[in-house]
């Protein structure tokens, strides 16, 4: 196939148009790079797995300014995993960046791809569009709720989504992600920062009591499952949570840090931010029985996948800031 994949030099991105190269796809890459952290690292997730692959093409573009026909009309499926991301700082002035880069880009691209119905259309969205949820694990069929501008933002383009598969019958699967880690984290996540700072000796905040819990997702298992989402024979607008199928606390994390560095961490706990939820936890029953989703690693491996990409990229550039 030839795959468009929006965001393809993000965290999540990149992990997924190496998959898809290593498949023998070809990968029309799109990304802005917007300034939500430094270029450095992107350019350097666009590096590490694309440029010995004649099969991908790069195409630096803003989705909600550039004119997109000519890229959907190349493509067999598009991936739209490209978006303002964070949710403490999607409060405030930065707002408008949320807009335009989450609600306005999904809107021109699928008004791009109501001309090729046909073409399988995944957008990826995110467990804060639930906000503090009802129930545990959540399932699909739950009242999203989001407590943040960053979730309102998601869950719109959602809409957006579903108002094009009903109207222009555009082939839209929607997967909500919950809180994904592993190589290549963007540097403002907990788990890139709690490893950095283990392996610089730097102190560790955390954002709460550390009691908090949240479903932690592999990058892997994520891309495993949006491939899945890509290929399977689903109903219009489906929506699917993608999680790592656990519930572990913020605490319990910090612990699988000291087991793997043999250091006394020691955090220092503050308020929690604004648009914070208190726990998530993904019911992944029709991602399961419908797209075949299995999560296959244990958070503790994962960790030390991240770890070990962390110490590597040290030895290589500074660490970013988040």
């Amino acid at each position: 196939m030839n795959v468009l994949v929006t965001g393809c030099a993000g965290f999540i991105g990149s992990h997924l148009t190496e998959a898809l190269l290593t498949e023998g796809n070809s990968v029309l890459g799109v990304d802005c790079f917007n300034d939500n952290y430094q270029r450095a690292p992107k350019l350097s997730n666009l590096s590490a797995q694309a440029k010995d692959w004649d099969a991908f093409e790069f195409v630096p573009i803003d989705l909600s300014r550039g004119d997109l026909d000519e890229l959907v009309a190349e493509c067999d499926l598009i991936v739209h995993l490209a978006a303002e991301p964070g949710v403490r700082s999607s409060w405030g002035t930065r707002f408008e960046r949320y807009v335009q880069n989450n609600l306005v880009a999904t809107q021109h691209l699928l008004e791009a791809t109501k001309r090729w119905p046909r073409k399988r259309f995944v957008y990826a969205s995110s467990s804060s569009v639930y906000g503090d949820a009802e129930s545990f694990p959540t399932p699909e069929t739950a009242v999203p709720q989001p407590v943040s501008p960053y979730g309102a933002t998601k869950l719109g383009a959602e809409h957006l989504c579903q108002l094009y598969s009903k109207n222009y019958r555009v082939d839209t699967v929607i997967l909500r992600y919950f809180t994904v880690y592993g190589p290549r984290q963007r540097p403002d996540m907990a788990f890139h920062l709690f490893c950095r700072a283990a392996l610089g000796g730097e102190p560790i905040v955390v954002y709460g009591d550390g009691h908090q819990t949240r479903d932690f997702t592999y990058v892997h298992d994520v891309v495993t499952g949006t491939l899945a989402a890509a290929r399977a024979d689903v109903p219009p607008a489906a929506v699917y949570n993608l999680g790592g199928g656990s519930q572990t606390s913020v605490r319990e994390v910090l612990d699988h840090l000291r087991e793997l560095t043999g250091k006394a961490l020691e955090p220092t706990y503050t308020e929690m931010g604004r648009g914070d939820v208190r726990h998530t936890s993904a019911d992944t029953t029709r991602a399961r029985d419908e797209l075949g989703f299995a999560p296959a690693t244990l958070l503790r491996d994962g960790l030390a996948a991240e770890l070990a990409w962390m110490h590597d990229t040290r030895s290589v550039s500074a660490a970013p800031t988040g």
